[in-house]
């Protein structure tokens, strides 16, 4: 059976405070999370591209992260959205696009590892997170592909890297076999218009190996920021069949797996720690 680790997306929220935190004092947030659980998501990292200018993470918060946590803690690390990005961002959809030179670059990705040095031994994996990829950014699943394997194939492999791809048509047998190709792990998410994790796990399951990721970001994020307040220390949009519907599904990947890392965001039911609590009830009730 594999490890199963169980998480958020993030950590630093004064409103779990009577939830993960103590409610009164200070204190650091990262190691007062670490002592309830094992796991967390680096999110902050993603954000790196700024007009031209690459903004890659600052050793001083590297080493105080990497001191805040037990040894035997993990950290799932979103890459550079400057690795992942085709284009810079732009709210004019019918703007020219403006090509990101930054896209998939080796030295790069060599850049971000050699930052993480302080971290690396709690390091789970990275993760690259493309956007949604239109025909405009990317003609097909074959061109993102044939854009991908250079990066794969010079990578360092002093850590393990997960893809997640949130383009549903690209998630068929030979993307699944392209990874295992490239010994590259599969991130499942559940929510922005994608298909059921479960529903893909079932289909490609079988041509998972070594880890994988199972984020739970919720569909419509600016409905629960309003429904909550953004005070996330409530469940304001339960999904207890969708959390019902995963509990197999990690059961299934733990058999088959040697390490699960499931990451919830706030965004999904309101409060991403409370959610934790119910999937951990959920698992302890399936085998008992």
């Amino acid at each position: 059976m594999g490890e199963l680790r169980i998480g958020t997306c993030s950590w630093k929220y004064y409103s779990w405070r009577g939830i993960v935190y103590p409610q009164e004092g200070e204190y650091d947030y990262l190691e007062e999370y670490a002592q309830r659980f094992d796991t967390v998501e680096i999110d902050q990292w993603f954000w790196s591209l700024f007009d031209e200018k690459v903004v890659l993470p600052q050793p001083d918060d590297v080493e105080r992260y990497a001191a805040a946590v037990p040894a035997d803690f993990r950290f799932t690390v979103k890459a550079p959205n400057s690795l992942t990005l085709t284009h810079h961002y732009s709210r004019d959809m019918d703007a020219p696009l403006n090509a990101n030179p930054h896209f998939l670059s080796p030295s790069l990705y060599r850049d971000f590892l050699a930052r993480l040095e302080p971290l690396k031994d709690k390091v789970g994996l990275v993760m690259l997170q493309f956007e949604y990829l239109n025909k405009r950014k990317m003609a097909a699943q074959a061109e993102f592909l044939e854009k991908l394997e250079p990066f794969l194939e010079s990578r360092p492999r002093d850590l393990p890297l997960a893809v997640e791809c949130r383009n549903p048509r690209y998630l068929d047998e030979a993307y699944f076999r392209f990874l295992r190709r490239h010994d590259v792990h599969h991130v499942f998410c559940q929510g922005y218009y994608m298909p059921l994790v479960w529903e893909i796990e079932a289909k490609r399951g079988d041509l998972l190996t070594g880890t994988s990721v199972v984020r739970l970001m919720g569909a419509n994020r600016k409905g629960i920021e309003s429904r909550s307040g953004e005070r996330w220390n409530a469940i304001v949009d339960a999904k207890d069949d969708e959390l019902a519907a995963i509990v197999p599904m990690l059961q299934r990947l733990r058999r088959r797996l040697q390490r699960v890392y499931v990451n919830i965001n706030n965004h999904y039911e309101g409060s991403a720690p409370l959610t934790v609590a119910k999937l951990k009830g959920l698992l302890a009730d399936s085998t008992a």
